[in-house]
């Protein structure tokens, strides 16, 4: 029986998780913390052995990523996939002006639920579908090794959901973390988790569960 385990993380604190700006497919810089933070990660990580590192191509994934393999010493295997979800008209604004510019956009978001399609963007099914679509391919493409995935909150959000079967439409009762580690293993084509939000290689309060949605 192969086990394939995959080490999934969120990206260091960025400069527009602690604005509460909402990212989806934009970027912004990692902070001097999200820079420590993925430091920390990369000193953790080589204490592991694992195949291939894969980030998302967002760049603050990828400059998470950068930290790792400057320790590690594995390219970085990037998939688009592997990005947040696509927030449409919502990107680049905070809660505030969301609700000033789109608020009918907003009421139907809260009230559609996890289907709704964000003008410009993608729903949280969506999202998800496109995510796991990834994971599946990246274990059975690795079936028997570790990985490492770089990525988002809601990546990680939903790959939690998907594993406990949470539906969707769940209010979340259970925090992510930037740079905090995460273990899923795949068996038998049925995803388990090993290990949730694990943030031993942080200093104290370095972790952030910052504003992806």
């Amino acid at each position: 029986m192969n086990r394939t385990q995959i080490i999934i993380v969120r990206h260091g604190q960025t400069e527009w998780n602690i604005r509460g700006i909402r990212q989806g497919y934009l970027d912004s810089p990692l902070t001097a913390r999200g820079l420590a933070q993925a430091k920390a990660l990369g000193q953790r990580l080589a204490r592991e052995n694992f195949t291939t590192l894969y980030s998302s191509d967002l760049g603050r994934a990828v400059q998470t990523a950068q930290e790792v393999a400057s320790v590690t010493g594995h390219a970085i295997v990037m998939d688009a996939r592997l990005r947040e979800r696509h927030l449409g008209i919502f990107q680049g604004l905070n809660a505030e002006e969301i609700n000033a510019k789109y608020l009918e956009e907003r009421k139907a978001m809260r009230s559609q639920g996890p289907g709704y399609v964000i003008p410009g963007g993608e729903s949280m099914v969506q999202q998800v579908e496109r995510n796991m679509a990834c994971l599946n391919e990246l274990a059975a493409r690795h079936a028997g090794e570790q990985i490492v995935v770089v990525t988002h909150g809601g990546v990680v959000s939903g790959f939690f959901r998907h594993t406990l079967e949470i539906s969707l439409e769940a209010p979340r009762s259970f925090e992510f973390v930037n740079a905090g580690i995460n273990v899923f293993a795949r068996e038998d084509d049925n995803w388990m988790l090993l290990t949730w939000g694990d943030v031993s290689h942080l200093a104290p309060g370095a972790a952030s569960e910052g504003d992806d949605p």
